[in-house]
């Protein structure tokens, strides 16, 4: 449903993280170290029940997608991953020439299925994207939120993020928002606004630790919903993606535990590489460090070298210093913490007072 061929011949491909080399701690990727109890059982009865064509409803994850946001199930769309529920959002609401505020640093992807389909991004701030002029919003047909942002970390305020999510539906403005990581916060989807010009993206993949399985989904109402329905490929979910994500949707317990973990070890190491970098806070499962005077190569070599790999943070517009890294279990931090150079000695290396292993499967 790409609406402008030419994007496609003139586009590129945005960098992302990933480490394929199972031998380095790999920090350049937000992804949770652990996965929920039970997802081998289902993924391998899944695997059996994958000889046929999937249900097309999708009643039991889009039952528990609806319960993990505050939703009604008929309001979620299924989708592989969160960035095909980006991309359809975008395919049902731009037009070639249209315009779409966009934030940075962000979300690479945002602009990019911008110009896929012949629109135009218009970069803000993120941390001035709420409060630009209705004239500037009247002019763009789509906006996106990312929160938490996109390498920053921080999360948006709800109650700003309902007016601003106002002053669109004023403005006849499609409203994006991306949760991806929003799941290791307690905050509230937006899916609660229920309003028709608002579309929200979750990715499960990040939270429960399979990124490889592409799983996430998409809520809209009214005619948005829709339009999202019936644009969504058939069998947009695999068997097995369909039924460990509403597995995965319903680990409350798990859910809780890594965001205590998260939030325990992320503010560890922001103490930590704050002795050597400049941390920007966070709310999300990464932080972004301002190298100063060093060189960002070096600091990623001299990291790779110590068997950790971590993001190289220039590859997210407007920034020229930085690199990202992951917040992983204790011991896997302090790892990372070493790497760079920053763990005291009397601070130990995997000693006690490390995260519980039996919290969820260790994903190797």
């Amino acid at each position: 449903m790409i609406v402008h061929p030419e994007s496609i011949r003139t586009g590129d491909r945005v960098p992302h993280g990933g480490e394929t080399d199972r031998d380095v701690l790999d920090f350049s990727a937000n992804t949770n170290p652990y996965t929920p109890d039970g997802v081998e059982a289902v993924y391998e009865r899944a695997l059996e029940a994958s000889r046929r064509y999937p249900d097309d409803d999708y009643h039991d994850f889009r039952t528990a997608a609806a319960a993990f946001v505050g939703c009604e199930p008929e309001r979620v769309i299924p989708t592989p991953g969160g960035l095909a529920a980006i991309r359809l959002a975008m395919e049902c609401s731009l037009e070639p020439d249209d315009e779409a505020l966009i934030p940075y640093p962000s979300f690479g992807e945002y602009a990019r299925e911008v110009r896929l389909q012949g629109a135009s991004p218009r970069f803000v701030p993120h941390d001035e994207l709420l409060a630009v002029d209705d004239g500037l919003l009247e002019d763009c047909q789509f906006a996106v939120v990312c929160t938490p942002n996109n390498p920053t970390g921080e999360a948006t305020d709800p109650d700003a993020l309902a007016a601003f999510a106002a002053r669109c539906g004023e403005a006849e403005t499609t409203l994006l928002v991306d949760e991806a990581f929003l799941g290791f916060t307690d905050l509230p989807s937006a899916a609660r606004l229920e309003a028709e010009h608002v579309i929200v993206a979750r990715s499960l993949t990040k939270l429960f630790g399979l990124p490889g399985l592409r799983a996430g989904f998409a809520v809209a109402t009214g005619e948005r919903r829709d339009a999202l329905e019936t644009a969504r490929r058939a069998w947009s979910l695999g068997t097995p993606a369909a039924r460990v994500g509403a597995h995965c949707l319903r680990q409350d317990a798990f859910v809780r535990e890594t965001r205590e973990r998260v939030e325990r070890e992320r503010e560890r190491m922001h103490e930590a590489l704050k002795r050597r970098f400049d941390v920007v806070p966070s709310d999300a499962p990464y932080l972004l460090c301002d190298v100063g005077d060093r060189s960002v190569d070096d600091v990623i070599a001299s990291a790779r070298e110590n068997g950790v790999a971590i993001r190289d943070a220039r590859t997210f517009r407007g920034i020229d210093s930085h690199v990202r890294v992951a917040v992983k279990d204790r011991e896997r931090n302090d790892g990372l913490l070493a790497a760079l150079g920053v763990l005291e000695a009397d601070e130990g290396y995997g000693t006690d007072g490390g995260d519980d292993i039996d919290e969820g499967t260790r994903s190797e």
